[in-house]
């Protein structure tokens, strides 16, 4: 399960992936995720300004990632794990190869953000080195809705384990 570029071929499976993934959120955040105005067009155009990468199953992808540069990191978003491979580390895998990205492209860091509700999230990342660096409210809400997360690049590769 090595991940890979994705094709435009891919990008309706992507889109699926991403929907079912997300769903369990419908009931738990708000505002509601931006993954309901995603459409195949707009993976297109993630893959045209940025990257799109996914790990192939048996016959659907079973993980995918987006990846964009910014100004100071490289940005994560829609980290995407079928619920059928989750615990196999795929998400583990996907942020390895996001930092190996961001040292080809110059980062010194990663960059997620995630919903101030999902607190499961915020453990996995915290336990992949995240570290949590702000907060911000979506347009018209006066509470906070999502926490900022940053982990840094180290310039090499970490050397494999003896």
């Amino acid at each position: 399960m090595t991940p890979r570029i994705a094709t435009p071929t891919d990008f309706p499976q992507i889109l699926r992936l991403i929907r079912e993934s997300f769903a369990y959120m419908d009931a738990r955040i708000d505002p509601p995720s931006s993954m309901h105005r995603m459409s195949v067009a707009s993976i297109a155009e993630q893959a045209e300004t940025g990257e799109v990468w996914l790990i192939d199953g048996p016959a659907e992808p079973q993980a995918c990632v987006f990846l964009t540069p910014q100004a100071e990191a490289l940005y994560l978003g829609k980290l995407a794990v079928a619920a059928a491979a989750r615990g196999q580390g795929l998400s583990r895998r996907l942020v390895a190869l996001a930092e190996t990205r961001a040292r080809a492209l110059g980062y010194a860091a990663l960059e997620l953000q995630t919903r101030v509700e999902l607190v499961e999230n915020h453990a996995i990342f915290a336990a992949m080195g995240f570290h949590r660096v702000a907060e911000t409210a979506h347009p018209g809400y006066a509470r906070p809705t999502s926490f900022t997360w940053r982990k840094a690049v180290s310039a090499e590769a970490p050397s494999p384990a003896a």
